[in-house]
């Protein structure tokens, strides 16, 4: 039997971050591909006007040539990843650690970037800067971050295991 979700509390943590995310990716990071293709209700519409004026974020502004492979990728590879993490979660699915190291390699690195783009935008203030990148695109790195070395940490002591077994059965 499993063990429970509510007692793996790194888990439970990344769960709450998934079922999050979800509805984030759709309603405000992909919402170029939905207004260009299939139109969006008007609520959709209402939130990126207060996302942009709060944040006066330039990748939903004039974003650069990149940000759209970055939407591309929360669409074809976050969206079905967060989805599979989702139900991985709940089974505690031993190939889990190894979807979340690349999951994690990939969002640190292309956050990275849009904290790196944001702060050298010469349109906002130092204070938007601050709330923009520090406030928004930096706990997304700092999840992935720690998302990341938890998954090498435990994907390392599996093979340790592993191999420790191997050397077990090759003595006798």
């Amino acid at each position: 039997m499993a063990t429970s979700l509510l007692s793996r509390k790194r888990d439970l943590t990344y769960f709450i971050f998934f079922c999050i995310h979800i509805p984030v990716l759709l309603c405000v990071d992909t919402y170029p591909i939905w207004a260009s293709s299939i139109g969006v209700p008007g609520w959709m519409v209402s939130l990126r006007d207060f996302y942009i004026t709060t944040y006066k974020d330039q990748f939903f502004i004039e974003p650069p040539v990149f940000f759209s492979l970055y939407i591309w990728l929360e669409l074809l590879y976050h969206l079905p990843l967060s989805i599979y993490a989702i139900t991985a979660l709940l089974r505690n699915d031993p190939k889990l650690p190894l979807h979340l190291l690349v999951y994690a390699v990939q969002t640190g690195l292309t956050t990275a970037t849009c904290i790196a783009e944001a702060l050298a935008w010469d349109t906002l203030s130092s204070r938007e800067k601050l709330s923009l990148a520090g406030g928004l695109y930096t706990p997304y790195l700092l999840v992935s971050v720690f998302m990341g070395l938890d998954m090498w940490s435990r994907l390392s002591a599996s093979i340790e295991s592993a191999h420790k077994g191997t050397e077990v059965k090759k003595r006798r």
